[in-house]
């Protein structure tokens, strides 16, 4: 039987790439964005994939289009947790709006997927898969929202693993460290990319294809024993400590 995976977040970047592979793998996938252009201009090339518009921090919509995705799957495989906003400041100039916005999207997004997806996922003894971000492992300036959701995101999935364990549902955590996206190398100066090279032990940024692989891996049988697990795909970023390039001659 064909596995079905919902995928959020899915019009680019790591969404899209964990789309493709999925479907290399003989998956069909549910796409979920709240990007609608960009969503159906993804999907219009690939086959076995159908779109759905939501924004995952708006309780009636997840409900409703996970309520949609049956309708039209049947069934509910895997979850993967990618849709999420990025905002970067310090804590004097967050203002509580900013914060909500980043809130709303990174956390309260991955609690109303999963409580929605629960019963599918309990007939299929299925997976939920977590995109934090190496910024919920290792506090940095200017992140105070964005860091402080994904290392909610990280608890969360542990919570996940516990208790829905005896359901056979399995739950773990990717934290992707600098990913070359094209957001990324829009906003990135040579400046920062030189930075990371210097502080990354494998001296360059990840591609999306490389964490898609991590989540498809997660999220198969190959992967049936492993849960509550966080695992940092980051060339080595979040081991290095200091990791200052002079320290290392």
């Amino acid at each position: 039987m064909t596995k079905i995976a919902l995928v959020t977040g899915a019009a680019r970047g790591i969404g899209l790439a964990t789309t493709k592979l999925f479907l290399e793998e003989g998956w069909q996938v549910a796409m979920v964005d709240r990007d609608v252009p960009e969503l159906d201009s993804a999907a219009a090339e690939l086959e076995g994939v159908k779109t759905f518009s939501c924004d995952v921090s708006k309780p009636a919509q997840v409900q409703s289009m996970v309520d949609e995705v049956l309708a039209q799957f049947g069934q509910i495989d895997a979850l993967v947790n990618n849709a999420g906003v990025a905002d970067f400041g310090p804590i004097e100039t967050t203002d509580f709006a900013r914060w909500r916005t980043v809130m709303e999207t990174n956390l309260d997004g991955v609690f109303l997927m999963t409580q929605s997806t629960i019963p599918a996922l309990r007939k299929t003894k299925g997976a939920i898969v977590n995109i934090a971000s190496i910024s919920g492992l290792r506090a940095s300036t200017l992140r105070v929202a964005y860091g402080t959701s994904k290392a909610a995101v990280i608890q969360l999935t542990k919570q996940q693993a516990a208790e829905l364990g005896e359901y056979g549902i399995r739950a773990n955590c990717v934290c992707p460290g600098p990913v070359r996206t094209k957001l990324a190398m829009a906003v990135h100066s040579q400046e920062i990319i030189d930075a990371y090279h210097d502080a990354i032990p494998l001296n360059r940024y990840g591609s999306e294809r490389e964490i898609a692989e991590l989540i498809v891996f997660l999220c198969s049988d190959k992967a049936s024993y492993v849960s509550g697990q966080v695992i940092a795909a980051d060339g080595g970023f979040e081991s290095t400590g200091v990791g200052l390039p002079a320290l290392r001659t």
